[in-house]
């Protein structure tokens, strides 16, 4: 594959058994819609058991079954909120950092300074965040992971990647790990290139059905209209 090719989601998540939880942005073929996909996978019983779910421009996440909820710290978060012209999307509390700091007049990558990989060693997960900044019938878009600097834990190395002029029909994912494993390999290199189609029940689709279907938990998904700010979504949950 060249540095420009554009592979469809599935393609790139078909066939891998853990790639955690997981965030693309981009804009559709036709240059309408602003798009966003977050999901999470799981393989703990304490990690599978959740749910989305949607309020407004806010999206939360809760356990589903409350009495078998061990370790709340790291799986009960709203991974979306939108602060005025921005829309945020991450894999944990730093949701609320990133909101927090644009409340301040401050900005993303500010807020993420603040931050660090997860604390759960031997894994140390990452954060990665994503937003998508709204204009004039248009958006920019920014990427970043928060990443152990070793198998110690011992310093955190921060990566923020710019997308300010979105391509039609091109989209970056950026996910929490490579693979499946002991300790699970952290995501490696640039965000990958993905196609956007204009219909968001196709991209939903493909995505969900080529995530594992043991490790897959929730997915969510959303295109707003670049013209109206009105937007359309979908939201799956594996525990129903």
């Amino acid at each position: 594959m060249g540095i420009y090719s554009v592979q469809k989601i599935g393609s790139l998540i078909r066939g891998n058994d853990y790639v955690g939880r997981g965030i693309v942005i981009g804009k559709s073929e036709d240059g309408n819609h602003a798009v966003f996909a977050y999901f999470i996978m799981g393989r703990s019983e304490n990690s599978r058991n959740r749910v989305f779910s949607e309020d407004g421009d806010t999206v939360t996440i809760y356990p589903f079954d409350e009495s078998k909820v061990q370790d709340p710290s790291l799986i009960i978060y709203s991974p979306i909120r939108r602060y005025k012209n921005s829309v945020i999307v991450t894999n944990g509390d730093q949701t609320d950092t990133v909101y927090d700091y644009l409340q301040q007049g401050k900005t993303f990558e500010q807020a993420l300074e603040t931050r660090c990989f997860e604390p759960d060693s031997p894994n140390f997960t990452p954060r990665i965040s994503g937003i998508l900044n709204f204009t004039a019938n248009d958006f920019s878009y920014k990427l970043s992971i928060l990443k152990s600097a070793d198998e110690k834990g011992s310093a955190c190395n921060r990566y923020t990647f710019s997308y300010d002029s979105p391509l039609c029909g091109l989209g970056h994912f950026i996910h929490t790990y490579n693979c499946d494993g002991n300790p699970i390999p952290t995501f490696t290199g640039e965000p990958e290139r993905v196609r956007i189609p204009d219909n968001i029940q196709e991209f939903s689709d493909d995505l969900w059905s080529n995530l594992n279907e043991n490790n897959k938990i929730s997915l969510y998904v959303r295109y707003t209209n670049l013209q109206t700010g009105s937007f359309d979504r979908i939201l799956r949950n594996k525990n129903k």
